[in-house]
């Protein structure tokens, strides 16, 4: 027996050794629908190569996103927080330090935006670069001989009630300080994006929330332009094979960061840092943007993986672009308020 228990001993130890987990560990991921991690193909490779499994759940907006990170503490072991969100989402305490060591494709991501004060405080990271892109127009390519380069194609009369906008106070408020020559983190004149979304009001066909409603209404020839996200608009030509160009405003247009934080209370922060670290690897970024298409990686080696003419490095990556863009800051909760009072005005002239 003595001699039994110890080959039985000494089998347990080397299958130990090399076997994957008996229980593979979930990792829990919040995040947009059909954002890159809820992929059929790309979560199928992460728990194969690392034995976790993952279960996604999903919000439609900012706000969403962070009452369920507080009213379910401890579910969540990865979130996705558009980058001018993080800090109130530090501030509530909903997000922990990240031990960036463990993510190795960290040292990649561009260090413009790895050292964002937006995602770092005292000296610890609270979120790592993943993705960003802009809130600019789309236009649907059978209304247009020639895609339109003013903003002010929003406001063409011959446009009516053939343009949408996305249904979000904050974004939408944003759009107008650009369309009134106005810095978005900065607006002077808030009566003049009020003058100036007011006057678009007649224009709207309906308000859009996803990137499905956008998607249906081109599809469906019901629309003309609208604001959408670039990599929704690359998402809707290259998966989809809808007639829709993005285009960049000699105005500008609003940019974003999203970044991955691992939410207070994770009972998988192993997991997470694998998670994350595979969201930002360049063999993930280029099967996504090839296979269904995405917004430019903060991670420079993924972005130089592209091809150089496509979409993420060509435009995205022009410097002239750069120029007229705005990136996303955090707002004030006041600010939120007053924005909010004024969509919500602006929304009832719209039949």
């Amino acid at each position: 027996m003595t001699r039994l228990t110890a080959m039985l001993a000494a089998t347990t130890v080397l299958v130990s050794a090399f076997a994957l987990p008996a229980q593979a560990a979930e990792v829990h991921v919040l995040n947009w629908k059909g954002y890159g991690a809820d992929e059929p193909w790309a979560i199928e490779a992460f728990e194969k190569a690392t034995g976790h499994k993952v279960v996604n759940d999903f919000f439609n907006s900012e706000q969403e996103m962070l009452t369920k990170l507080r009213t379910t503490p401890g579910l969540y072991d990865v979130v996705m927080i558009n980058a001018a969100f993080t800090g109130q989402a530090l501030a509530e305490k909903l997000i922990q330090p990240i031990d960036t060591s463990k993510i190795a494709n960290y040292a990649d991501i561009s260090p413009e935006k790895a050292t964002s004060p937006m995602l770092n405080k005292d000296g610890k990271v609270f979120g790592v670069p993943w993705v960003w892109g802009l809130t600019a127009i789309a236009v649907n390519d059978k209304s247009f001989e020639t895609p339109p380069t003013s903003i002010s194609v929003m406001w063409d009369e011959a446009r009516k009630g053939r343009v949408v906008i996305r249904d979000d106070a904050v974004e939408a408020i944003q759009f107008g300080a650009i369309a009134s020559g106005q810095n978005i983190n900065d607006i002077k004149d808030m009566e003049a994006v009020k003058a100036k979304l007011t006057s678009l009001m007649p224009q709207i066909r309906t308000f859009w929330s996803s990137e499905n409603d956008w998607n249906q209404m081109v599809a469906s020839n019901q629309i003309d332009v609208g604001t959408y996200w670039s990599g929704s608009a690359d998402r809707a030509k290259t998966q989809f094979k809808l007639p829709v160009s993005l285009v960049v405003p000699d105005e500008g247009a609003v940019a974003w960061l999203d970044a991955f934080s691992i939410p207070a209370g994770s009972k998988n922060v192993e997991g997470a840092e694998a998670f994350i670290n595979y969201m930002v690897d360049p063999t993930f970024y280029v099967e996504w943007v090839t296979k269904v298409g995405a917004p430019v990686s903060a991670n420079v080696k993924a972005v130089a993986a592209l091809p150089e003419d496509s979409f993420n490095r060509k435009v995205m990556g022009d410097p002239k672009v750069a120029e007229r863009i705005q990136f996303q800051a955090p707002i004030t909760d006041a600010q939120r308020e007053q924005y909010l009072a004024v969509w919500q005005e602006l929304k009832v002239n719209v039949k």
